[in-house]
């Protein structure tokens, strides 16, 4: 019988998610700030836990995908599947060792652009009106291939330039992506649910506001400023928005776990995963933030 379709697996993998932040980030260094290689505040990512992290992602992407292709589309959800199982496998792998390197490391480099070809085919199909899309939105396809690209890039290329490119890079990329999935718990929510289609709506103004705020600071940092204390208080508005969501999220994973939800939701592993990816944006702001603070602001860190 195949795991995935067994009650067993969903209850495992509720069981087992992890309500507290965990920081799947960085190794931090010592920052000098009287040092002018202030990129030295954040050494590298710490590539093993990034890679068990992700892992899950991809799995539980492959997963999805298969839940949402029509029946009549037998190749498609084989080939989902065996991306089930292969990350599965790999995840295997990644639990026993200490480093990743060697073999596993290829394996898993290849197993990712695998699946990013997988997703942006399905895409393909879609986009040409050449298959069916089931319940398997174009824009979380392409939302889905964007997390396996950026997987890909923290395996190919594990070391950041500098504290704030990199803090303002992580919350571009983050933010659009808790956008996205607002915007997706909108689409599949019963339109019975009006309290939490308010409440989803609110968040995905907010998650919209910020976004294009992030965005225009980006673009104003490729000035080289030698400090940017308006980072620190955007980063500092992200995380208490991002927190909120992320207990939005948790509880409607609650909800729909005990069926007290109507929505067209496959599973309610969806709604801990999209749970996890908001913790896992908030262990990245938690760290980088006052690496960024100590070394380009004019700001004091809270003692």
């Amino acid at each position: 019988m195949d795991d995935y379709n067994n009650d067993n697996f969903y209850k495992e993998e509720y069981d087992s998610a992890d309500y507290e932040t965990t920081d799947y980030s960085m190794n931090k260094c010592d920052c000098r700030t009287d040092s002018p290689l202030c990129k030295k505040c954040v050494c590298q990512y710490n590539r093993l836990e990034e890679a068990r992290f992700w892992s899950r992602i991809m799995q539980e992407h492959a997963l999805f995908i298969k839940l949402g292709l029509p029946a009549d589309q037998p190749m498609l959800r084989e080939e989902a599947q065996n991306f089930i199982d292969l990350f599965e496998n790999l995840r295997r792998r990644l639990d026993k060792v200490n480093r990743l390197e060697g073999d596993l490391l290829e394996d898993l480099i290849k197993a990712v652009k695998l699946i990013i070809e997988f997703k942006a085919k399905l895409l393909r199909l879609l986009i040409q009106c050449k298959e069916a899309p089931g319940s398997n939105y174009p824009l979380l396809l392409d939302h889905t291939r964007r997390e396996a690209k950026r997987f890909l890039g923290l395996l190919l290329k594990p070391e950041p330039e500098d504290s704030l490119d990199l803090l303002l890079e992580q919350e571009v990329f983050w933010l659009r992506i808790m956008k996205e999935h607002i915007e997706f718990v909108i689409h599949l929510l019963d339109p019975s649910e009006r309290e939490l289609l308010e409440q989803a709506e609110g968040f995905r103004k907010i998650f919209s506001r910020l976004l294009e705020t992030g965005r225009d600071l980006e673009s104003m940092n490729g000035v080289r400023p030698k400090n940017f204390n308006t980072v620190i208080r955007f980063t500092q508005d992200v995380i208490k928005n991002t927190m909120l969501l992320r207990d939005f999220k948790a509880a409607a994973f609650e909800l729909a776990k005990l069926c007290e939800v109507l929505s067209i939701i496959s599973t309610p592993l969806l709604l801990d995963h999209i749970r996890r990816e908001a913790d896992k944006f908030l262990s990245e702001l938690n760290m980088l933030l006052p690496e960024v603070t100590k070394c380009q602001s004019t700001l004091k860190q809270d003692k």
